[in-house]
Formats: structure tokens, sequence, C-alpha cells
């Protein structure tokens, strides 16, 4: 079998975009799957670890590189295994030459990369939103979290390069764009003048007019600018749609997470961009079961999603990770922490639910992502009574729901 890598993309939207700036980098290697993987859970490398195993299996004359989170952090891990060939840093992985390269183990120290560079694609094979890649590391040290020894530092892109690859995504037929990194809300300390991110994308936006949709990936509550605040509330453009990371509703948790929040700001920043954008939709990440939280550390987890209003949820049960504090704390047993994560993903799903039978009866513009299916402007799925182009925008009235979508009727 022979043919372009066939890449797998594990984890984050951050790597959804790095696995396009892959395909371009590894174009001219016949008979190799290039795995992206992700390092946030334990969970993330068993599945990498068993799809590698798979693919070997079926594909036994293919070459097999293991490249992102994973590889950064575990190199020797993969490089150990029988079924990989070789290993790639995060770094290297954008590089074309690293592909042209016959060393086994490629991986630099992410600690000291400087810079984000400017890495322009043109488009996404087979999907109708483009993700650009603004930040890049992480300078904060919760204790539960890998991905800055597998990310690096925190750095930016320059406001001239995003620009520049939005425009060009744009011009290519793109309607929505998402603006991603690993905490995008830092955006801008590292660079001349230290733009924030909401100066970033009001230049933005002024600079491409021609671009219907702007989305952001995960931001932090309490790194929510002022010129990001006003975009919120008067730019119909930046979709009502955030996704918070929150990660716990219990002020004890969160300080031994060492996150920058408490529950009390979660709360008011919701409120406060729910009364500036009434018609805003909040989605956040929510771990169970992190170390010596007990029931009524989880419940104050559970009644934030109703106090937040809540409706998009990622849940996660705890995962030890080796090296970080929170692998040394004392931890709550494993069947406990699914049964948590079990209650908080049904309590998001009811959330999401009522949501979605609130919109019954009104109109949205829907983005056509593949076979007439597609999201509105606060990401809730929708199927057309008729096909539509994937990727074309089409207003659609609400005419019902069907487990947990949408069906839309196209307007005249």
């Amino acid at each position: 079998m022979s043919g372009p890598p066939d890449i797998v993309t594990f984890g984050c939207r951050l790597n959804t975009f790095e696995s396009e700036v892959i395909r371009d980098r590894a174009a001219g290697l016949d008979d190799t799957i290039i795995f992206n993987t992700c390092a946030v859970t334990k969970e993330a490398e068993r599945q990498a670890r068993q799809a590698i195993r798979k693919a070997r299996r079926q594909r036994p004359g293919s070459k097999i590189i293991v490249t992102g989170c994973a590889a950064q952090v575990n190199a020797n891990t993969f490089a150990r295994m029988p079924e990989v060939d070789r290993v790639i840093g995060n770094t290297e992985k954008l590089t074309e030459a690293a592909y042209h390269s016959e060393t086994q183990i490629l991986v630099g120290d992410i600690m000291t990369v400087q810079e984000t560079a400017g890495h322009l694609v043109e488009g996404f094979e087979g999907r109708a939103r483009a993700f650009v890649q603004v930040q890049q590391g992480c300078d904060h040290r919760c204790t539960f979290c890998i991905i800055p020894y597998g990310r690096g530092n925190s750095r930016s892109a320059p406001i001239g390069e995003i620009t520049n690859q939005v425009r060009t995504l744009a011009e290519n037929g793109y309607s929505e764009i998402v603006l991603t990194g690993v905490d995008i809300t830092s955006y801008g300390a590292d660079l001349p003048g230290r733009p924030s991110l909401g100066q970033m994308m009001r230049r933005l936006l002024v600079q491409v007019p021609e671009l219907p949709r702007l989305r952001l990936s995960s931001i932090d509550c309490v790194e929510i600018d002022d010129d990001l605040m006003r975009l919120i509330e008067a730019e119909p453009r930046l979709m009502p749609h955030f996704h918070l990371s929150l990660q716990a509703g219990d002020d004890k948790t969160l300080k031994r997470m060492k996150r920058r929040h408490g529950r009390d700001d979660a709360i008011a920043i919701c409120n406060t961009i729910r009364a500036r954008r009434p018609d805003v939709v909040f989605g956040a990440d929510l771990i169970a079961g992190f170390p010596t939280e007990t029931e009524a550390m989880f419940q104050r987890s559970l009644d934030l999603i109703d106090e937040c209003g809540l409706t998009w949820l990622h849940v996660f049960p705890y995962s030890t990770r080796p090296g970080t504090p929170a692998a040394l704390m004392p931890q709550v047993p494993g069947d406990i922490r699914r049964k948590r994560a079990a209650r908080l993903r049904q309590a998001g799903e009811a959330a999401a639910t009522r949501f979605l039978d609130s919109l019954v009866g009104a109109t949205a513009t829907v983005l056509i992502e593949q076979n007439s299916t597609g999201r509105t402007e606060h990401f809730a799925p929708v199927q057309s009574d008729v096909a539509l182009h994937d990727g074309s925008l089409a207003t659609l009235r609400i005419v019902g729901r069907e487990g947990d979508a949408l069906r839309g009727e196209l307007t005249t």
C-alpha cells in the first residue's frame, strides 16, 4: 500500500490544527501513519498505544511515526514499542526536515522554545470550519496537568501573521474560524506592546471584514480583558458560545488544583457576560474525583452547572499523572471518580436537552458541516430538511428535536 501519509489525531483543537500543518510538512511520505497524540490523561495515552498496535496489525508494512504531547513527555515509552518506527517532538513535528530525518527519537527541550512560528494552512480537509493557532504553551502549573511539559511556556503568534492566515482561509471559502491555543487568554504577554486577546481579535475583525463567524476555544474566566468583553457585548460576528476552563466548583478543590479563580469568580463572569449578551451559551471543562474531593466538595461542582447556567460540558474523571503534584495527594478511589463523572455528564445532558428544546420555533444561522448537518451560532447541532452544501451558511427554522440534535427547515 502506498500514498500520502495518514494522520490520526487525538485530543484538543490545537492538535487538530497542527495535524493540518503536519499533513503539509510530511507530504510525499509513502505508506506512513502519523499519530498526533494527547497527554491530558493516562487514558488518552492508552488509546493512542492501542491505536498504534491496531494499525501495525492492519498494515504490517507501513511506517509508523508518533508525535504530539504524549510523545513529547514520554518519548522513550513510545520508542520502545516494537510497532513504532520514529518519535518526533511537538516543536519538531511542525518542520518539514523532521519527516526526512532518520533519527529514531527527534524530541528537543520544549521549555527552551521561544517563538510560535506562523504555519499558514489554506484549508482543513473534511471540515467546514478552520482552526487558527494564536498561542502555544502555558506558564501556569496546575497541579493535575502535564501539558506545559508537552507544550512549553506560553508564546504568541504575531497579530499580522494571524490576520494573514485568517484572510487566506476566508478567501478559500471558510465561513467560521476558531481561534485556538493552550491558554489563549494569556495571548500577547510575550509580544511587543503586550496586546491582549481582545485587542488582537478586534484588529482581526476590522482587517478581515469578509469573515462571517469567529469563535473561541477554551478560555480562562479570570483573564477576560476589557476589549474581549466589549466584543462579546457588541460584535455579532463573535459567536455567543464560550467554553470556560473551570475544572471544579469547590474553592478548596480549585486551590489544590492551583487554579487562578474561585467559585464566585466563575459565577460572576457568567452573570456578567449573560447580562451583556443575553443569548450566550457556556460550555465548561469539569474534573470529577480530584484528590481529596469529598461528596460535599463534589456537590458544589455539580451545583455549579445550574449556578453558572452551563450547557455544553466536557467531563473527565481525574486521571493520575506521574510527575504532577496532584499525583502525590490522597487519591479518590477510581470507582467513585467514575460515578461522579457519570453524575456530572447526566446533569450536563439534561442541561443540553433543555437548551435544545428552548430553540424549537426559533430561527438560526447554521454552518453546514457534512450530510446537511451543522452547528448554530451557539454550537447546537442541526439536521436540515433539504440537502445543503458543506461549508455553506443556511438560515433554518428549528422545528423540533430528535435525541441530541435539532431538526431545521430552510426558510424562504
